[in-house]
């Protein structure tokens, strides 16, 4: 088995790497849905564009980088405990996402399903 070393304070074996559109407005949508912290960003030399983005959520670091001709947009799948998942699944429709299913009572807690108005799922759920 091989192990990994050297990696940076605070960053996990493994993190998912968003490639979207609208970098800044989905750091916003983060921090006022999730709660999410900005911890790095990098702008593209000579725009206003992010090049490179961190936040955290959480425990969970997200790294992100602004869609372009050379890199095409890589949406993705995330799974997400939360404290109040019907407040939100809520905020998060009033600020933009479409819902998958709503809030609803499973056996491993209660889950819901968004897409963030950046194309990427969101599965939530409160256990």
């Amino acid at each position: 088995m091989k192990t990994q070393t050297n990696i940076p304070t605070g960053h996990q074996t493994v993190m998912p790497y968003l490639i979207i559109e609208n970098v800044a407005d989905f750091i916003h949508f983060a921090v006022d849905i999730f709660g999410a912290e900005e911890l790095s960003k990098h702008l593209r030399e000579g725009t206003n564009e992010i090049m490179h983005a961190e936040i955290k959520i959480g425990t969970s670091i997200i790294m992100m980088g602004q869609a372009s001709d050379q890199w095409g947009v890589s949406n993705a799948g995330l799974f997400i405990y939360v404290n109040n998942i019907d407040a939100m699944y809520n905020e998060a429709l009033a600020k933009g996402a479409t819902a998958i299913y709503p809030p609803d009572d499973k056996d491993y807690g209660r889950s819901a399903g968004i897409v963030d108005p950046f194309g990427n799922t969101w599965w939530l759920t409160q256990v």
